[in-house]
């Protein structure tokens, strides 16, 4: 018989083999998951309002993740500035009677802020600096040399021009498709459906592609970009955000609206499972040319918080535009 030393062994190897195999600590990504959900749930139950804030809240911790992954390759964002038109983006384009002309104005107003401060020569900072040197020691030597930036030369030095453009790349990427997470607050009457829609179905396609990736997983989608994804992956995701579309429809609607839109569940799960892989390819694709690992490391297990919420900020603008056109 197996002695209870042996069966903790075996389960220690099993678990480090799923570890492996995923790229994560699973206990502590399940763990943090739990945390998210809970927190995120409570919100959308207690005020769609403070959930609102809690986007913003999100969209902060982001910026802040950016702007140290840009400046390890020697990019400068006005995280400053940003976080001031972030905020006023999202709660203008929440809070107008006119959302899509209120979220308009204020991007393009952002623009010409975020350029003119982009522009601005200003140093990092002893903070920042402290940041970047953090990051970079743990990052794997293979990704730095790997990366498009050489981190071996010392700091990095670009013209304006660039550190502009990534600037305007940062404005497009978390204040315009945050905002597409707050418009379907705002339409239908359903905007807790709405918001779950919107931040656990990527989620769940995210599971779903792990899980699938990990136990099925043997053809690959793209090696060279994210070497852990899969095929299988693929399908599992859009399986898994099918299901949980399925739910949400049919806690949400009545009969009538089934007979009607009964494949809303569908578009909408294969959807977000392909915009929310290709969203984790070019979230993959960004760090393999900075030359990182992770964007960050405030999520135990799931690394930063732009490593759990690029899916859903591309998933954004499909699922409100999916939302509105049905009329859901």
């Amino acid at each position: 018989m197996e002695t209870r030393e042996q069966r903790e062994k075996e389960a220690e190897e099993a678990l480090d083999a799923i570890n492996k195999k995923t790229g994560r600590n699973m206990p502590q990504a399940i763990g943090t998951a739990v945390v998210l959900i809970a927190v995120i749930l409570a919100c959308l139950l207690i005020s769609i309002d403070l959930f609102v804030v809690l986007i913003v809240v999100f969209m902060i911790l982001a910026l802040w993740e950016l702007r140290v992954d840009f400046a390890t390759a020697g990019l400068h964002i006005p995280v400053v500035m940003l976080w001031i038109c972030s905020t006023f983006t999202l709660l203008a384009t929440y809070y107008s009677e006119h959302h899509i002309v209120a979220m308009s104005l204020s991007i393009m107003t952002s623009a010409l802020l975020v350029t003119l401060a982009a522009s601005a020569k200003m140093s990092f900072g002893s903070r920042l600096s402290a940041a970047v040197a953090s990051k970079l020691a743990h990052t794997d030597a293979g990704a730095r040399l790997e990366s498009s930036f050489n981190h071996e030369g010392g700091e990095q030095h670009h013209s304006r021009l660039s550190h502009v453009a990534v600037s305007l790349f940062t404005l497009l990427y978390i204040p315009l498709l945050g905002s597409c997470l707050v418009i379907p607050l705002t339409f239908n009457g359903h905007p807790v459906a709405h918001g779950i829609m919107l931040v656990f179905l990527p989620a769940l396609s995210d599971t779903g592609g792990l899980f699938a990736g990990a136990w099925l997983g043997k053809h690959k989608l793209s090696p060279r970009i994210s070497p852990k994804k899969s095929v299988e992956g693929l399908i599992g995701s859009m399986l898994f955000a099918m299901a949980g579309a399925f739910a949400v429809f049919a806690c949400t609607y009545d009969a009538s609206m089934w007979a009607t839109r009964w494949w809303v569940p569908v578009v909408a799960g294969v959807m977000i499972g392909i915009v929310g892989t290709f969203g984790d390819l070019c979230a993959s694709m960004l760090k393999r040319d900075i030359g990182i690992k992770d964007m960050g490391h405030l999520l135990k297990g799931h690394g930063g918080v732009m490593d759990r919420v690029d899916s859903i900020l591309l998933s954004a603008p499909f699922t409100c535009v999916l939302l509105w056109a049905t009329g859901l």
